[in-house]
Parts: C-alpha cells; sequence; structure tokens
C-alpha cells in the first residue's frame, strides 16, 4: 500500500517508515519543512498540518494515511493550551478535509493514553472513561472525536492508537526518563528524582510501536467504521526500576538526589491485549534491559 506518513522525520515516524518499508509497502514522509533525512521513503512532501491546499497536495494519490505529526509536551500544553488545540486538533480536522477532497477514506492516528487520567484500575483497557488531565490529551481526544465523526458518516474508516512512553534508539528528547538516566550514569549529570521514585510507567520500544502501527494500517476498517488500541508493553517500571537498569547496563553508578513529591499517578501501565488479539501484535523489544542498551548505543553513536 502507498501510505502518507505525516510527522515522518519525527522520532516515531522514522521507525514507521523503516518499518512499513520492511513489510513491503510504499511510505510517502509528510515533513513540514525540507531538511532533515528521512529513511526508506519514495517521496518526501512538504505541508504543514495548517495549510490546507499543501495538505491536499500530500494526501493525493495515497491509499492510508498514517497520522503521527502534532505537539506532545504535557507540561507545556497547560502553559501554553491554544497551539496544542491548533496544531492536534485543528491540524487534524483540516487533514480529513484534504483526505475528503482527494477521496482518502483509512487513517490510522496516533492518540495517547494520557487521556485515559489517572484511573484507579491498572492495567488501562480500552473501556476507561476519558478523563483529560491536561490541554495536551484534550486536544488529542477533540481530534479522535472528529475522526470518530467522520467514520461513524460513513466517510472513511479508522484506527486510533493511543501509546504511553515510547522509548529506545535515537530518544531526540534529553528531558524524558531515561536519556537522562544514562547521563547521569555517564557522569554528565545528578539525576534528580520526586519523591521516593515509585512511581510506575509502561515503556515501549519504538520499534514495537512502529510494528504495532504497521499492523493497523493494514487492517483499517472499511468507511464506516473504526476502533481504538492500546498499544504499550503491559508491564509496568518503576523510576528505581529504570536507574537499576542502567547501572545494570553500564556497570556504573547513577547519581541522584531525591527532591519533593510532586502530584502524579502513581501507575499508568497499557493493557494490550485487544491489540495482540485483533492485530496479531505483540512487543518484542520493551524488557527495560533492552530499552536502556539500545538508547545507550543511539547516544554512543550520535
Amino acid at each position: 500500500m502507498r501510505v502518507l506518513v505525516t510527522g515522518a522525520s519525527g522520532y516515531l515516524g522514522r521507525a514507521v517508515v523503516v518499518a512499513l518499508g520492511a513489510a513491503g509497502h510504499e511510505p510517502v514522509a509528510m515533513v513540514s519543512t525540507r531538511g532533515g533525512e528521512v529513511p526508506a521513503v519514495s517521496e518526501v512532501r512538504v505541508a504543514d498540518l495548517l495549510d490546507p491546499e499543501g495538505l491536499r497536495r500530500a494526501v493525493a494519490g495515497v491509499e492510508v494515511v498514517c497520522h503521527l505529526a502534532g505537539l506532545g509536551r504535557a507540561r507545556e500544553s497547560v502553559r501554553y493550551p491554544l497551539p496544542f488545540f491548533r496544531v492536534n486538533t485543528a491540524g487534524t480536522v483540516a487533514l480529513l478535509g484534504a483526505m475528503a477532497d482527494e477521496g482518502v477514506s483509512k487513517i490510522v492516528f496516533s492518540s495517547t493514553g494520557a487521556i485515559y487520567g489517572s484511573p484507579e484500575r491498572q492495567p488501562m483497557g480500552e473501556d476507561l472513561p476519558d478523563a483529560p488531565p491536561h490541554p495536551y490529551a484534550a486536544s488529542k481526544l477533540a481530534a479522535e472525536f472528529a475522526i470518530e465523526a467522520q467514520a461513524q458518516a460513513g466517510n472513511m474508516g479508522a484506527v486510533i492508537v493511543r501509546l504511553l512512553n515510547v522509548a529506545g534508539g535515537a530518544d531526540p528528547d534529553p528531558t524524558r526518563l531515561i536519556p537522562r538516566v544514562i547521563a547521569a550514569a555517564a557522569g554528565e549529570s545528578v539525576l534528580h528524582i520526586n519523591g521516593d521514585g515509585t512511581a510506575v510507567r509502561d515503556y515501549l520500544h519504538v520499534d514495537d510501536a512502529a510494528a504495532a502501527f504497521v499492523s493497523c494500517i493494514e487492517r483499517v476498517p472499511s468507511p464506516g467504521a473504526h476502533t481504538r488500541y492500546n498499544i504499550g508493553s503491559g508491564c509496568g517500571t518503576s523510576i528505581l526500576d529504570v536507574v537499576d537498569a542502567v547501572e545494570r547496563v553500564t556497570g556504573r553508578t547513577v547519581a541522584r538526589v531525591y527532591g519533593p513529591v510532586t502530584p502524579e499517578p502513581a501507575a499508568l501501565i497499557s493493557n494490550p491485549a485487544k491489540a495482540q488479539s485483533e492485530l496479531g501484535w505483540s512487543p518484542k523489544h520493551s524488557g527495560i534491559d533492552e530499552i536502556v542498551a539500545d538508547t545507550r548505543q543511539a547516544v554512543a553513536r550520535s
């Protein structure tokens, strides 16, 4: 299939492009500006999510859109909410309009498990109610509503993917936990931990996430239908577990200091059972030691 990947030059986008090519598909990369290599693509198309004419050119002639582009910093969204609704929500609506104009009727959308908020029941299944805790999650949920409305109107088939913490490989964000712990092990910094380090999260290797998107792209329902999958490792890993893994992999001690507790969920773990059952997908590289080793190798190569 000829698949347009928005956000193709990003961390997840590059992995999805490679996975699509390996699976025998023809990925077309959509980027917002020229520059930056996108491997394994047949074509690069420059378009902005807020440019309807550019979007129509970008989606022309493809069979499926894999929509990964957007803003993703939850804390920043609390202070500056409007850009998140402008890009994540209005940008998605503009993309849906371009798809309708060009007769493209299948989409896979990258959303977030943060939409569930902080439910007591863990791991989190697709049947949980939505409770977005910040504007980032709310902007993604609003985009989901628009996609679902288009599907219910019979205009497209859609798959919504709710991800938690993608990790591993050449993670470009040094503020995320695993790169910060690796930097501390290398003596470049001291790891600051809020509270006692027992907060638990679900870490999914970027290659496992990419494989899940390929499976979703291959199984987009016919126009009139939509479905949603929680994609994650299904395993909980605490901050201290990450520290222990980095110390095992590197053989070095992580210097750390403990600060005051900050309000945050005690645990956020995805339940990927539906995806495993219906897509035949399962995470293969998401053990925390493998994620740490892969991230460390990518840092050494950069």
